[in-house]
């Protein structure tokens, strides 16, 4: 008897329809059972038979003595990992006449089995579930653990199953399954921008907030340059709490990230705040940017959305910062291995920090820096000049003085006013490129685009034209001079961009600067 089940297979933050077709019939040699899995399942899937065996035995039901072939299509895509047990057992059941297999064509199942018959969850439910409501299927059964996450999908039923007897129950008719539901704008509202830190938490420091202020405002990278504990971290921590709320389809595109991951967190079934990484410098290329042999988002897809925050760049293996250049660029990562191609989105802003030099004390007001003749430089160039292109503000971060640390008062900016300005900039943007689908904010605008939008008056012209060749800048940093130009006269609300807004701008480039390590 031939009986089929369906269930998905993820490839990068998308899903894609697996048949799992059943044949039992024939007695195998010698009474044992003999079972065949064909369709180019990995050693995950394979093992499954062994956990299915365990499970049907412990849940009281027993497999006829036949031969089975399970055929994973299309044969051609790889089957990975161990959420196709629950279809396959099911599939196994109907087709050895144990169970009734008349509604399986119904629904889209995933789920890894124990040996006791209960299920532990999987990854990538939200973009299985995505996929069950565009194939028009009727419902999709899951683990439980799972349900809420996939629930967020609207217009399809979700059942979350704690065992593969509640699935045999409700096949056989016999009792039936309760139907997960998530109010995803509801959800979406309770959780939406919650933040427990705050810019107003900073005391002193208001070059850096407003540098990180015109960096959220355009979505531009940036990088805070100073000593051991000027509070570069403590900053970049807070640079999400200034960043325009997230965007339900931002929201979800971010969740489906977490979900293929399998970090969405614990009775979370939406990321709802914009996302922060801090991976460790010693975090490899592929820890980074994503892939491995069965490949899987890295640090940079998690931010996608979000931040991506960098600490003391230099220490981070030249090899794996040099894979950020791509990315940065394109705002998307593509894994290629021998049998599979993945694509991960990865629009993130980067923010990094550094000391700036091996002591810390370069260049610092009150202590001496005891690094030896051409160490900073050599320090400074553990960062390839490309990526240092990349990021738009080289902020130098001061020791905060002992008369604002110890201060009782609160600082009078919180994050909520800044975000107030960095909106209303965003606004702006958003109706300069409304004829643009793939530019959101001016961090994101192509040189073409650049021209027509950064017009300089004559003396703009000639302050940049002598900032280029004192500077010794490259095409990409002029660019990138001119975009950060545009977001601070965004903030003013100007139309046209100042001497002024192109001073900042330049005075962003600390880097640059002939000698800035000597």
């Amino acid at each position: 008897m031939l009986a089929k089940t369906f269930a998905g297979a993820v490839s990068g933050v998308s899903a894609q329809t697996i048949t799992i077709e059943v044949n039992s019939g024939g007695t195998p040699e010698n009474g044992k059972q003999f079972w065949f899995m064909v369709g180019l399942p990995d050693k995950s899937v394979r093992e499954g038979f062994h956990r299915i065996e365990a499970a049907i035995r412990n849940i009281n039901l027993k497999l006829p003595h036949l031969k089975m072939v399970v055929n994973l299509a299309p044969a051609n895509i790889p089957k990975e990992g161990s959420a196709y047990d629950l279809p396959v057992a099911l599939g196994m059941l109907a087709a050895a006449n144990v169970m009734i297999g008349d509604q399986l064509k119904d629904y889209l199942i995933m789920g890894e089995l124990a040996l006791d018959g209960g299920l532990r969850p999987i990854r990538g439910a939200l973009p299985i579930a995505i996929l069950a409501r565009n194939k028009k299927y009727k419902g999709i059964i899951l683990p439980r653990q799972n349900a809420k996450e996939a629930a967020i999908v609207s217009d399809i039923e979700v059942h979350g199953i704690d065992n593969l007897q509640e699935a045999v129950d409700f096949f056989n008719g016999a009792a039936p399954l309760h139907t997960t539901e998530v109010d995803t704008r509801d959800r979406f509202a309770v959780e939406h921008n919650k933040y427990d830190i705050d810019f107003s938490d900073v005391k002193g420091q208001e070059n850096i907030k407003r540098a990180l202020e015109l960096a959220a405002a355009g979505g531009h990278n940036v990088i805070l340059i100073g000593p051991p504990g000027a509070g570069k971290t403590m900053l970049a921590r807070r640079l999400p709490t200034i960043l325009p709320p997230l965007s339900l389809h931002e929201a979800l595109d971010t969740t489906k990230v977490y979900s293929v991951a399998g970090q969405l967190p614990d009775n979370t079934a939406l990321i709802a705040t914009r996302p922060y990484r801090s991976p460790h410098h010693t975090i490899s290329d592929v820890g980074l940017v994503g892939g491995g042999s069965n490949p899987s988002p890295g640090e940079i897809s998690l931010a996608h959305n979000g931040v991506l925050f960098l600490d003391e760049l230099p220490e981070f293996k030249r090899t794996v910062l040099e894979v950020l250049r791509q990315p940065m660029e394109e705002r998307r990562i593509t894994i290629s291995r021998a049998r599979v191609t993945v694509d991960y989105p990865a629009s993130f802003m980067l923010i990094a920090s550094m000391n700036p030099c091996p002591c810390g004390y370069h260049n610092h007001p009150e202590k001496d820096c005891v690094c030896g003749p051409g160490v900073v430089q050599r320090y400074v160039n553990k960062i390839s000049g490309p990526l240092l292109d990349r990021i738009d503000l080289h902020v130098e971060v001061t020791p905060v003085s002992y008369e604002e640390l110890s201060s009782n008062e609160r600082s009078k900016v919180t994050s909520k006013e800044i975000s107030n300005r960095v909106i209303e900039a965003r606004t702006v943007q958003a109706e300069r490129f409304k004829n643009h689908s793939d530019i959101y904010c001016n961090a994101q605008m192509p040189g073409r685009i650049v021209r027509d939008v950064c017009r300089l008056e004559p003396e703009g012209t000639e302050l940049l034209k002598q900032a280029m060749e004192r500077l010794q800048l490259s095409a990409r940093a002029y660019d990138r001079i001119l975009k950060v130009a545009r977001t601070a006269a965004d903030l003013s609300g100007r139309t046209d961009i100042s001497i002024a807004d192109l001073s900042e701008a330049i005075n962003y480039r600390s880097l640059d600067r002939e000698g800035w390590a000597g």
